[in-house]
Formats: C-alpha cells, sequence, structure tokens
C-alpha cells in the first residue's frame, strides 16, 4: 500500500513543487491542507493549484474564528510578547495548523505529515515538535530539509515540466508570513540591521509620520476577551480585522526587531500588527485597573513563560496548558472599557473603567472626601520597616565596610551654600 501523507500547502511555489516531489521522492499519495488564518494567507484557486500538481485530496479550511478564539485570545489575555515586543502571529498560527494537519492525517488513515520549512527557521520545530505531541506515531517530512532545496528559478522549471499551476506574481524581495494577528516580513536588504526598512517592507500601516490626525476608540472587554468597539459588540474575527485597518490607517503596530530564534541565531524581522498592538495596550490598561498588585506581579512571570514557550512550539505541552488555566482564572474580572488614542503610530490608553475596578477614589483622593486614614500610616511604616531596622542593628547599614566590601563614605553631600532668612542666625566663621 502507498505511504499517504498530508501536506500542510501554502500554494506557492514550494509547496506546490513539494506535492510532485513528494509523490517521486517518496511514491506517496499526497493529501493537502490549506488553512485560512486571515490577513491574506489564503490563495486564490488554492485546491485547483494542489489537484494541477498531483495532490489526490484538497481540504481547505477555515480556521479563523478558532485562530483568535483559542489562540490570540489566550496570548493577549498573558500579555504574551515575545522578547517584550512580538506578538507571535507565526508563533500561534503553527501550533492550530499542526492539530489540523493531525486531523486531517487521521481521518485520511495517513502515515505522515509534512511541511515546507526549512531547517534554518523557527517553524520546523513547532510543526514538527507539535505534530509528534499530538500523535507521536505520525512521521514528519520536511522536503526543503531533505533534499528538495531547489532555487527559484530551479522550483519554476520543476514545476514547469510537470505541468503544475504556479500563481504568478512578481517575485518578493522579502520572506513574508501573514495571518490576521500579523505580518513579518525578513531578508533581503533587511538582513542588515543598520539598514532602515523600505517602504515596500511594509504593507499594512502607513508611515506613521503620514498618519491622519490622531483619534480615540473604546474598547470594551469581557473575562479579558475583547468584546465591542465603540460600544457596537463584534465577534472575534471582525473585531480583528477592523482594528487592522483602523490601527494601520493610523501607523499602529510596526515592530522593527532583532530577535533571537529558537535554533540559535539572530535574525532581524519586520512585524505589522495593528490590532494586536491595541489591544495589548488596552488589555494591560484595563488589567492594571482591576487585578491586585500580587496579581500583576506574577502575571508579569507567566507572560514570560508563555511567549517564550509559544514561540519554542510548546503549546501543546502540559506546562503551557495549566498556565493558560491560571491565565483565564486570573482574568476573569478583567471586565470594563478602555479608551485607546491612535496617534501617527501609537496606541496609548488613556482611560479606563471597570464595574469590577479596584481604584477607589475616595481613597486615591487629596481632595475634600478623603477616607484614608493617614495616622495608620505610622504603624504601618513601622511593621513595614521592622526587618530593616533590625538587620541594620545586627549586621550594620548596607554598605558599611566588612574587608573589601564595598562602602559608602559619609557624608556624602558636596559643600552646600545655605541661604537663611535671620542674617542674625547665621554661625559666625571660625
Amino acid at each position: 500500500m502507498k505511504q499517504k501523507v498530508v501536506l500542510a500547502y501554502s500554494g506557492g511555489l514550494d509547496t506546490s513543487v513539494a506535492v510532485a516531489w513528494l509523490r517521486e521522492q517518496f511514491d506517496a499519495e499526497v493529501v493537502t491542507l490549506t488553512v485560512d488564518l486571515g490577513g491574506g494567507s489564503l490563495r486564490e484557486g488554492v485546491e485547483r493549484r494542489a489537484i494541477s500538481a498531483g495532490a489526490s485530496r484538497a481540504y481547505v479550511v477555515d480556521a479563523k474564528e478558532t485562530f483568535v478564539r483559542d489562540f490570540c485570545w489566550p496570548a493577549l489575555q498573558a500579555n504574551a510578547l515575545y522578547q517584550g515586543v512580538y506578538p507571535l502571529a507565526t508563533a500561534l498560527a503553527r501550533p492550530l495548523i499542526a492539530q489540523l494537519l493531525v486531523e486531517v492525517a487521521q481521518k485520511e488513515g495517513a502515515t505522515a505529515v509534512a511541511h515546507g520549512c526549512t531547517g534554518k527557521g523557527n517553524d520546523q520545530v513547532r510543526f514538527d515538535v507539535a505534530t509528534h505531541a499530538l500523535d507521536p506515531g505520525l512521521e514528519v517530512i520536511a522536503p526543503m530539509r531533505v533534499g528538495m532545496g531547489l532555487s527559484r528559478e530551479q522550483s519554476i522549471d520543476y514545476a514547469a515540466a510537470r505541468g503544475i499551476e504556479l500563481p504568478i506574481t512578481k517575485a518578493s524581495p522579502y520572506s513574508i508570513d501573514v495571518n490576521m494577528w500579523g505580518r513579518s516580513c525578513e531578508t533581503g536588504v533587511l538582513e542588515d540591521p543598520w539598514v532602515a526598512p523600505p517602504a515596500d517592507a511594509f504593507a499594512w500601516t502607513v508611515d506613521p509620520g503620514a498618519a491622519p490626525a490622531a483619534v480615540e476608540i473604546v474598547v470594551g472587554f469581557e473575562g479579558g476577551a475583547p468584546v465591542s468597539i465603540d460600544g457596537e459588540r463584534l465577534g472575534p474575527v471582525a473585531l480583528v480585522e477592523r482594528l487592522n485597518a483602523l490601527g494601520g490607517a493610523h501607523g499602529v503596530g510596526r515592530v522593527d526587531h532583532v530577535e533571537d530564534r529558537l535554533v540559535g541565531i539572530k535574525s532581524r524581522e519586520i512585524y505589522e500588527a495593528p490590532a494586536a498592538a491595541i489591544l495589548h495596550a488596552a488589555h494591560r490598561a484595563l488589567q492594571g485597573l482591576v487585578l491586585s498588585k500580587d496579581t500583576l506581579r506574577f502575571n508579569r512571570l507567566v507572560a514570560h513563560e508563555i511567549a517564550q514557550l509559544t514561540y519554542d512550539g510548546l503549546w501543546f505541552s502540559a506546562l503551557h496548558r495549566d498556565l493558560r488555566g491560571y491565565v483565564a482564572s486570573a482574568d476573569r474580572t478583567v471586565s470594563g472599557d478602555v479608551r485607546v488614542r491612535l496617534d501617527h503610530g501609537s496606541a496609548t490608553a488613556n482611560g479606563r473603567r471597570s464595574p469590577l475596578s479596584l481604584y477607589d477614589r475616595n481613597l486615591a483622593t487629596y481632595d475634600e472626601g478623603d477616607a484614608f486614614d493617614h495616622a495608620s500610616a505610622v504603624g504601618f511604616i513601622e511593621i513595614f520597616g521592622l526587618p530593616l531596622r533590625v538587620e541594620a542593628a545586627r549586621h550594620g547599614a548596607v554598605g558599611a565596610h566588612h574587608g573589601a566590601a564595598w562602602t559608602w563614605t559619609l557624608p556624602l553631600l558636596p559643600d552646600l551654600r545655605v541661604a537663611v532668612t535671620d542674617p542674625v542666625a547665621t554661625p559666625a566663621a571660625g
């Protein structure tokens, strides 16, 4: 019986050639899977092209709703940004595609799945690891890693010789990946981190300097998930699409980042993620209003861990699952509205409100109506500072000289001229 392989198929040159290559090199029946994640990720005529390349069956799955609800929203609720800036658009898409690959493989009785990743990037790790986490019995084939590596010209000739239909597009100087949560752009002149990104590296956002006058919008949240814009309730896909268009028109969401890839090299990446930039700013602002200091502090640790696990392709690990469970619980009270100003490339929260707010104006105010007991601060400081006073009494003040230890030399103040109101009170020189 022929081996059956399910190929993650974008419809571009490399994966179209991979269909025929897998058939020839592995004597395999090839089934393709194309996943629509929005943002222009679905190429026109992809089913027809897959069949023309030799696929026995071509699946096309609209996964936009699942992608936003089950992958983007949990990452947003966790404030997960890789190295503090990258909203993980590509990294969030890979576990979903891998899950669908496994489901189709099991449905088709396939023994292997395949993807078009090279041996140099992060995605190969994400696909391989996720696939084996979901079904350890499936083989993973990566044609670009095991001998298919053709140049663009060679790939075109290879396809032409086999009658494979190809999209007629201008060759881009960049490597681009896109879904509705973000667009990434690399290679070409961008490989020099000193070179400013050319205008043609951007597609979703206008030059911030050429953006129109600032606008303000109100984003509504329920349980940490965005649900409305300016009071209008929207589904996850419609909400992200609207914010991408609105933010992009104001130059919001550009990221120029030299990041540390999982495989051990640094890579210069240009990202555009208007909706993610707006929503991350709004979500953090609302969390600051409704969550306790200790929860916010711990959340920062969780944000870093979830971002790293997601970037590293470990979405289906037990730790990632359990941390997502914590995030969902911690964010259950993050409901309310945030006003965000979009201004020449920036998205800034300048107002927030919530029925679950921990902010009490009567406690915060310095004006009439102040309900804070100022006298109680004395006892608080006495107890709070007790460990430090005991330590100083037993060990000496921090910085005190002990052998070759660093010391503070007192006094620290330089000679000062002191102005006094009563010249008579000025000590005589002597």
